[in-house]
């Protein structure tokens, strides 16, 4: 077997992942775009692994150990979803601001240093 048959598929697998991340605003699908590219990662490690014929069937291994990691992520990621999605009514993630620096508070996340100084030098 070709290297470059499940390779390219790794690709494009990887790649409409990362554009799912990049361009969707739904968490779920943004969810499963990580998902997707987790997967392509999955297939190439286990085509080079059959390619470079390892004894110790290192690339498998590593499969299985992200196998375990992905469905860990998607239970939790889920999770705060669906926690979010009843506290706000919506899943999109662009509406999702509450952590997000506002520039009006920029002058107190210094802990109002900037008067301090003011008052110092007068």
């Amino acid at each position: 077997m070709h290297l470059a048959y499940p390779a390219v598929l790794a690709v494009l697998l990887f790649c409409t992942g990362l554009y799912g991340v990049l361009a969707r605003r739904n968490a779920i699908l943004v969810l499963m775009s990580v998902e997707l590219m987790l997967n392509a990662v999955n297939l190439n490690l286990v085509a080079f692994d059959v390619w470079l014929r390892d004894t110790l069937h290192a690339g498998q291994a590593l499969t299985l150990f992200i196998i375990a990691i992905a469905a860990a992520e998607i239970g939790i990621g889920l999770a705060i979803v669906l926690l979010v999605y009843r506290n706000r009514g919506t899943s999109d993630v662009d509406k999702l601001t509450d952590l997000a620096e506002r520039p009006e508070a920029a002058g107190a996340a210094d802990g109002g240093r900037g008067e301090q100084k003011a008052e110092a030098t007068a």
